[in-house]
C-alpha cells in the first residue's frame, strides 16, 4: 500500500472553488478593463487578493501520504508525521491523526455535510478497512467518496499493512516533536496583495 510515490488528497469543494474564483476574477478584470483601464488597474490587486486567498485557504491545503508517513498541509503550516508516530485516525469533524506527539487535524479533509451523510448508501462503507470500525464504529466522516473518508481509509490501510509486516512493533521516534514547516511565502504574498489593494486606489 505504501510507496515512494506520494498520494495526495484534497477536498473536491476546495479545488472547484479555487478554479471558479480564479475564473470569476479574471473575467471581472477583463470586463472592467474594456470599460476603463485605470479602474482595472485599481481593481487588479483586489481581485488577485481574492483569487490568491481562496487558493491559500481552500486550494493549496492537502493530505499527502507516502512511504515515510503522513503530511498535513494546512493553511499556515505543514506538519510531517512519520509512520512510527501515528497511532490512530479519526474523522469526527475532519481527518484527525492521533500520534505520539499529539493530535493533528487536516484542514483539507473536513467531514462531509449532513446532506452528504443522508444520501449515503451501503456501498459507501462496503470496502473500508477493518480498523475503520475500531473505537465506536463508523462516523459520517468515514464515508467513501468524501475528503475525510478517502484519506482516512488510505492511511488506515497503510497502517494495517505496516503493522501486519511487523514494522511498527517497536516504534522509535527520531524526533521529540514532528517536523513543522511554516508557510511564509503564501503569507507574504497575501500581505503584499493586501497592501497593493489598499494603496493602488490612492495612487491612481
Amino acid at each position: 500500500m505504501t510507496s515512494d510515490e506520494p498520494v495526495e488528497f484534497r477536498a473536491r469543494f476546495g479545488q472547484v472553488l479555487t478554479v471558479v474564483a480564479a475564473v470569476v476574477c479574471v473575467v471581472t478584470l477583463v470586463a472592467i478593463a474594456v470599460e476603463d483601464t485605470v479602474a482595472a488597474l485599481r481593481w487588479a490587486p483586489v481581485l488577485a487578493l481574492v483569487a490568491t486567498g481562496v487558493w491559500a485557504f481552500y486550494g493549496r491545503p492537502a493530505v499527502v501520504v507516502d512511504a515515510a508517513g503522513v503530511e498535513l498541509r494546512n493553511v499556515t503550516r505543514t506538519v510531517r508525521l512519520p509512520w512510527p508516530a501515528v497511532q490512530r485516525v479519526d474523522t469526527k469533524y475532519a481527518l484527525t491523526v492521533e500520534t505520539a506527539y499529539g493530535t493533528y487535524a487536516a484542514w483539507a479533509a473536513p467531514a462531509p455535510s449532513r446532506s452528504t451523510t443522508v444520501r449515503a448508501t451501503p456501498e459507501d462503507t462496503r470496502y473500508l478497512p477493518e480498523s475503520s470500525y475500531i473505537g465506536g464504529g463508523l462516523r459520517p466522516g468515514d464515508l467513501a467518496g468524501t475528503a475525510s473518508g478517502d484519506a482516512a481509509a488510505y492511511i488506515r490501510r497503510c497502517l494495517d499493512q505496516l503493522r501486519d509486516a511487523g514494522h511498527l512493533d517497536e516504534p522509535r521516534l527520531e524526533r521529540d516533536r514532528p517536523e513543522v514547516t511554516w508557510h511564509v511565502l503564501p503569507g507574504l504574498l497575501l500581505a503584499g496583495l493586501t497592501a497593493l489593494a489598499v494603496l493602488t486606489p490612492r495612487l491612481l
